[in-house]
């Protein structure tokens, strides 16, 4: 128990950085709440002018509004359930709310598309009459209203790919306010009522690219891939050619959330180095050269007869077995010109 205690004060330093973190989320939360009120009042006026002016891509705009103000929402409550500290069976607290978060989000954009596309091609084959200059002014009005949005959002932490997630549904919007706008200019001007469902398919065009975006980075981080930057075979060559380390194993690199990976490793250690210096040096390497922090090295002597077979470059499985049933991932052994 006086462990336990000793380890928790341990974490004194830690749980005050979270601290001034929780302050800065805190900023976070205001910034996307102001962007939800914008987007959410905006969204109600533009469904009421896409609907009388017959303009499906005002619709589409506010149907996309409409995932902009569902994204901001998950995105604090995602927020929120990350902050609380872990407790009972969720060891690692609730963190990858946020990536469940940006799943959503990801989500939300393909089935949308998929409709608007269906929309879309119906009304290129049979026009409707559209009200071009209503629909021109409310693009415009929201290419303001987006442009002010996508500005609260950038002040808030971006690196959450929670975050993320509600900065690319409010950036697309305003490239499809754009392209509204432009296909109003051209009904106006030129009664070429089928630039409606035109600027719709653009619109659909980058909800795709986005939401693909999303799905792809929440899902490595679901199936407990190495974050991109890192590639793990470099990672277990770079820990085995340190100073008596003479084979790594059993190296697994994940993220628990966007920009938080964590590594465990199975080290064996020369029979005469010192385990403990070999972690701290393989610690210190991590966190200077690839930003990991949260490490679990399980550091033993190699047996002798398992240094032979590793000097040797056979692959015996009796020097696996020695330790796991089952070894996980590919096996790093310091050359035998290291010795």
């Amino acid at each position: 128990m006086s462990d336990h205690g000793h380890r928790h004060h341990g974490h004194g330093p830690a749980g005050h950085a979270g601290h001034s973190h929780g302050v800065s989320a805190d900023a976070d939360r205001r910034w996307l709440g102001i962007a939800l009120a914008l987007i959410t009042v905006f969204m109600a006026a533009e469904v009421t002018v896409g609907i009388l002016a017959d303009s499906l891509a005002l619709i589409s705009d506010a149907a996309h509004m409409l995932t902009d103000a569902a994204a901001i929402v998950l995105a604090l409550i995602a927020m929120r359930l990350a902050a609380r500290p872990a407790r009972g069976g969720f060891t690692y607290g609730l963190k990858r709310a946020e990536i469940l978060s940006a799943q959503a989000n990801g989500l939300t954009l393909l089935l949308l598309s998929a409709w608007l596309a269906y929309e879309a091609v119906r009304r290129l084959i049979a026009p409707p009459a559209v009200a071009g200059g209503a629909m021109l002014i409310t693009a415009l009005a929201g290419i303001a209203v987006n442009m002010l949005a996508t500005w609260c959002i950038s002040r808030a932490n971006r690196t959450s790919l929670n975050v993320e997630g509600a900065y690319q549904h409010i950036l697309n919007d305003l490239f499809a306010f754009v392209g509204t706008a432009v296909a109003a200019l051209v009904v106006v001007l030129t009664g070429f009522e089928r630039a409606d469902p035109l600027a719709t398919l653009v619109v659909v065009a980058l909800m795709v690219k986005a939401g693909y975006g999303l799905l792809r980075d929440s899902g490595r981080i679901f199936l407990e891939a190495a974050p991109s930057d890192v590639d793990p075979d470099a990672l277990g060559d770079r820990l085995v050619a340190r100073s008596d380390v003479v084979e790594v194993h059993d190296l697994h690199v994940w993220q628990i959330t966007s920009g938080q990976a964590a590594l465990s490793a199975h080290v064996l250690v020369e029979p005469g180095g010192d385990c403990h210096a070999v972690r701290r040096d393989l610690e210190d390497v991590l966190r200077h050269d690839y930003g990991i922090t949260h490490t679990t090295l399980q550091v033993d002597h190699i047996a002798e007869q398992v240094l032979q077979v590793a000097l040797h470059g056979e692959r015996g499985a009796a020097d696996d077995s020695a330790h796991c049933e089952a070894p996980h991932g590919p096996v790093h052994r310091e050359e035998p010109h290291h010795h």
